[in-house]
């Protein structure tokens, strides 16, 4: 083998020295500046990807703000407004529960004074009745007319006794 022999060490050695400068200039000057310009945009890239996602992450936490906001003013505002609504139909109710007490109480005072307009009525009736029943009841019984003011004195007295 030619590689082997020691008289060509010299010129092998040589050109290996030669070829490993040269491309040892070729990766210093072209390829590693350009695979440093790739690895340099990577990380640039990560670098604003990173950035960005920061930023929309604070985004969503300002939107998550405001939504939460937003929804506790609404259910303060609703629950005013549900309020308000009970406030009202309970005033309202009372008023229509007041009008009918008071029509209740005109009709039931109405009513207490036909009673007692019938009851007088009555009371007159049955003093009419009774005074017109003793006659008779004396006049079967006595066999001839009453004395109509001492039946009237003996009804009245009955009256008198029934509270009436």
């Amino acid at each position: 083998m030619p590689q082997f022999d020691p008289s060509t060490f010299a010129s092998q050695v040589f050109w290996l020295v030669i070829f490993f400068a040269a491309l040892y200039f070729l990766m210093a000057k072209l390829a590693l500046p350009k695979i440093g310009a790739v690895l340099d945009e990577r990380q640039r890239k990560i670098d604003d990807n990173l950035d960005k996602a920061a930023q929309l992450k604070a985004e969503a936490e300002a939107a998550v703000a405001a939504y939460e906001k937003a929804l506790a003013e609404s259910r303060a505002h609703a629950a005013a407004v549900v309020k308000e609504m009970a406030e009202r139909l309970a005033r309202q109710a009372e008023e229509r529960t007041q009008e009918l007490a008071a029509r209740v109480a005109g009709q039931i005072q109405a009513g207490e004074q036909r009673i007692a307009a019938a009851k007088s009525a009555a009371l007159a009736g049955m003093r009419e009745v009774a005074l017109d029943v003793a006659g008779a009841v004396v006049h079967r019984l006595a066999g001839g007319p009453a004395d109509v003011a001492a039946v009237e004195a003996a009804v009245a007295a009955a009256l008198k006794e029934q509270g009436q």
